[in-house]
């Protein structure tokens, strides 16, 4: 996630990206071997650059799937050269870049999950549960549903257990039967007002707009996020030289459950069995947990980004071969 500011009119500035964590991120790939890192959601480049401008041994390979920031990282990361390559695309096509490109090994990937201020930022978009635009919600604008196919499509049930999935919400049914009941829904401004009636009257004044977690929600949904983030933690790690490090910044509970889990399994080399149970012989940790809890942004970080909050950094740096062997 970044950050982005409105300009004095109520537009939106050219897609401006403020990385969260940038300090952390730059010092958690400083060790890793020469190579390329893979930005596997580049934003509007600003990770990259700092790990361009810090780490000489380090080139980047930048992956969207939005044009607007790709096109914004190519504008901020022109000056690198041949150091930095972009391409859009989804990140879980990674691995097919990295074979295009000529990368049987990566030195690192970073993933930074989850909604860019830009986008947040922008009413035209529909990400934003506070602006009145149109119900799209795809980081890919190319993408064949968008949230208005879910808001006025999907049926009540359907809509009731993707907000219960992805955003935990305990009012999913009064939600999805005030949608349901409001169709058509034409724009984001009515269906947050839809979902704050809905809400009852308690749960309103407490952990802010009741609208947040629906948005969330029906995003995921559209762009499929969590559905392709397990695999494509996987393909990452199997991808990293030894030394090299998989970091991953998280904004929700979902995006972090997953992320803990993939390390967590890769950190067992593989095993699933029951944790009660010994290790198999011959099973070895592929990875190295860097901390065993999440790094978090600091008073003073979250005081000049608000939405940096959220964020949860978890790292894991891949074993020499005679060590997972």
């Amino acid at each position: 996630m970044s950050g982005a500011a409105r300009d004095d009119e109520g537009g939106s500035r050219p897609f401006q990206h403020r990385p969260v964590l940038v300090h952390r991120v730059v010092e958690l790939f400083a060790p890793v071997p020469p190579g390329v890192v893979v930005d596997a959601t580049v934003g509007g480049g600003g990770h990259a650059e700092a790990l361009l401008d810090a780490h000489p041994h380090l080139s980047v390979v930048g992956l969207d799937q939005d044009p607007d920031a790709i096109a914004a990282a190519g504008e901020r990361l022109a000056r690198f050269g041949t150091r930095a390559v972009l391409r859009r695309t989804r990140f879980d096509r990674m691995v097919a870049v990295l074979d295009d490109l000529g990368h049987a090994r990566t030195s690192g990937t970073l993933l930074d999950l989850g909604v860019s201020s830009p986008q947040l930022d922008r009413p035209e978009r529909g990400f934003s549960f506070r602006g009145e635009g149109p119900l799209d919600m795809r980081m890919d604008p190319d993408r064949p549903v968008s949230a208005d196919d879910l808001v006025n499509g999907a049926g009540e049930q359907e809509l009731a257990d993707l907000l219960r999935r992805f955003a935990d919400e305990q009012h999913a049914g009064r939600i999805a039967r005030a949608i349901v009941a409001a169709r058509p829904i034409a724009t984001t401004a009515e269906l947050a007002e839809i979902v704050r009636d809905a809400v009852p009257a308690p749960a309103r004044r407490r952990g802010g707009d009741p609208a947040r977690r629906t948005f969330q929600a029906l995003r995921i949904a559209v762009n499929d996020e969590l559905a392709i983030l397990p695999g494509t933690i996987d393909a990452a790690i199997d991808r990293l030289a030894a030394g090299g490090r998989c970091l991953a910044l998280a904004y929700h509970s979902g995006e972090d459950r997953i992320v803990k889990a993939r390390f967590r399994h890769a950190e067992a080399g593989g095993w699933t069995g029951p944790s009660h149970l010994p290790t198999p012989a011959g099973v070895r940790p592929t990875v190295r947990l860097l901390r065993r809890s999440a790094w978090r942004p600091d008073a003073a970080e979250i005081a000049a980004n608000p939405r940096a909050e959220a964020a949860r950094l978890r790292a894991v740096e891949k074993l020499p071969l005679q060590e997972v062997a």
